[in-house]
């Protein structure tokens, strides 16, 4: 990826529930096999009902989050949205848009089958990341 640093997009990785227990090479094998991708601002990035099968991490910049036309969440560098398209190919349930320029990083399902396939400690440690996360939300609820 030439526009960014791929040791940012791994630290944003590991960030995210689902890669929390992978190691740092699972990471990059993982960050090497997604995209990057630029927005400006009022692109939408994602739009609520349409299929999805992408995952973002965003790299810099900011993004609004709505559901039914209502602003839920701003997200800015580190945060990241749709990573259950990657399991599921259902409907979004939120649009993302861009509110300044922002640099993405993104991953197909196409390429993180590719992951699972090249490393398969890596689906394990995505099983526990995943069980980890369903345990905590649930003690909030």
């Amino acid at each position: 990826m030439p526009g960014y640093d791929q040791s940012s997009y791994v630290v944003y990785l590991s960030r995210v529930p689902m890669f929390s227990t992978c190691t740092p090479e699972q990471l990059a094998y993982v960050a090497a096999l997604a995209e990057e991708r630029d927005a400006q601002p009022g692109e939408e990035i994602v739009r609520e009902g349409d299929g999805g099968s992408e995952f973002f991490v965003i790299a810099t910049g900011t993004a609004r989050v709505s559901r039914r036309g209502e602003e839920v969440a701003n997200l800015g560098a580190g945060d990241y949205f749709g990573e259950l398209a990657l399991l599921d190919p259902a409907p979004r349930d939120a649009t993302v848009t861009a509110s300044t320029p922002s640099n993405l990083l993104v991953m197909s399902r196409d390429a993180f089958t590719a992951a699972l396939d090249g490393v398969p400690e890596l689906r394990d440690a995505m099983l526990h990341g995943l069980a980890r996360r369903i345990h905590e939300l649930g003690a909030r609820y």
